[in-house]
């Protein structure tokens, strides 16, 4: 992975069809999308239950670019090694799902991959000034992570805003994850965003059968986005 500002659109997998993941996975990178996103969930943590390495490893298979998980559970660390194997290249980390975030990020980092650290929307940025020299990612949560399809939390724009501040002219990404649409990708992406995670945003009206309206939701989402880069 090259590092790079632009804007870059990562389908959640959590709005494709389950009983076609593979499929979906080629679909929305040939429709031209950037990354694919796989959320990761508990039940636990988060009140839903998701996916697993194995499905991760599955889908691996399907996708030519990045993969990039977010582990939206807790513990993390037992399962960083099984997530890595199964061929993550981002895998991100919540804050708040554990004591020694620290430690995680060197885990994660030890497996040469993208190590990411997601911050629920209540958590502010003081912690994360001490753990800017671990992360390669950050992921602004804009909705309560659990569901699918919520609305975007806007309170979250002023914190990309000082995100961006604080993180300079260090090479790290910041993700945004929630309620992302044409309407509010350009919001995050002039505060400083680079990554939009957008699940039902982008496979609203499409299906493996009919992918095309894949990509015209994610160029209208890209084009949102890089017309506020460009006023």
């Amino acid at each position: 992975m090259t590092f790079s500002r632009a804007i870059k659109i990562a389908p959640s997998i959590l709005s494709a069809d389950f009983a076609n993941f593979g499929a979906e996975c080629e679909a929305i990178e040939a429709q031209g999308c950037d990354w694919v996103h796989v959320d990761v969930m508990d039940g636990h943590f988060v009140p839903n239950l998701t996916f697993g390495p194995a499905t991760c490893a599955a889908i691996r298979k399907h996708i030519k670019g990045v993969m990039d998980v977010h582990l939206m559970i807790a513990p993390v660390d037992p399962y960083i090694d099984a997530f890595a194997q199964a061929g993550a290249d981002v895998l991100t980390a919540h804050l708040e799902a554990g004591p020694h975030i620290h430690r995680t990020l060197q885990a994660i980092r030890a497996h040469g991959i993208k190590a990411g650290l997601a911050l629920n929307p209540a958590t502010g940025l003081d912690s994360l000034s001490y753990l800017l020299d671990m992360v390669d990612l950050v992921c602004v949560m804009t909705v309560n992570p659990g569901f699918g399809g919520q609305k975007f939390i806007h309170s979250q724009v002023d914190k990309v805003r000082a995100l961006r501040a604080m993180i300079g002219d260090r090479p790290i990404h910041i993700e945004i994850d929630g309620g992302v649409t044409p309407e509010t990708a350009p919001l995050v992406a002039a505060a400083g965003a680079d990554v939009l995670v957008a699940g039902s945003g982008v496979f609203k009206g499409g299906s493996v059968a009919n992918p095309a309206p894949y990509g015209e939701n994610i160029r209208a989402i890209r084009a949102a986005a890089e017309a506020t880069r460009q006023a």
